[in-house]
Order: C-alpha cells, then structure tokens, then sequence
C-alpha cells in the first residue's frame, strides 16, 4: 500500500467525459517539449500535452491510457489532464489504428504539394501512441 502521504488526485478531462478521476503517487505524461514525471508536492506547473501514453501509478499498479494533445495542470496534491482525447486500451480498435499508419506514412511518403506534412506527422504519431497502448495492454 502506497503512503498516504505521497497520494495525491488526479483528473484528466475531455470535451466528451470525465475520462478519469482517482488518485496517484505517480504520473507520467508527455509534454511538448519532453516526458514528465510526477510525484505528490511537485512545482505548480501549466504545460502543453503531446500525443503520448500516460501512466497512472498506485499502490504498485499501473493505468495506462493514450491521450491527444490539450494541456496540463500541476499543482502540490492535485493534477489535472484537459485532455482532446484521452482512451484506454480496450477502447482502441487496434486495427483502425494500424490502417491510420498506413495512410499517414503513405502521405508522408508521397511528397505531394497538397499533403500537410505536419498533419500528416501528428497522424501518424497519434496511430503509433494507440498501437503502443493497445498492445501494453
């Protein structure tokens, strides 16, 4: 059992449902500009999220879910994911997933003047993120 000391909540938020609320000695999510880890009495902190996987850890076990893009807020006992999307592996078709790599990695092969390049990146990072969490599970 985990010290209750080290115990703080957690929340992650999307436009459609409150994805997760409990508690965590331990998070980690990714950032723009890296991967974070979190522990109870961390500095306040407002970040940008990144499509990543975030681990949810307590008492020795782990949640893991795929979130895309929002933004995150630190505070000492409390953090909180306002989350684009956010899901757990049962909830990834993983072979929706895998046809949505196909298609990002051919348009990013194409070269072609009316392909979004950065789109095509995000998309292809997004398809990546829910194969990693799919087959974590």
């Amino acid at each position: 059992m985990a010290d209750a000391n080290r115990i703080f909540k957690v929340e992650i938020i999307t436009p459609d449902r409150v994805f997760f609320t409990g508690e965590a000695d331990f998070i980690e999510f990714t950032t723009e500009v890296g991967e974070i880890g979190v522990y109870k009495e961390h500095i306040p902190l407002t970040t940008v999220l990144a499509p990543g996987v975030v681990s949810i850890h307590n008492s020795g076990e782990t949640k893991i879910a795929a979130v895309h893009a929002g933004f995150a807020e630190i505070l000492g006992d409390k953090v909180t994911l306002l989350a684009e999307i956010a899901e757990w592996p049962d909830e990834i078709d993983l072979g929706r997933a895998e046809a949505a790599k196909e298609r990002a990695e051919e348009r990013i092969r194409s070269h072609a003047a009316e392909v979004d390049i950065k789109r095509a990146e995000f998309a292809l990072r997004k398809a990546l993120i829910r194969i990693d969490v799919k087959e974590a599970r």
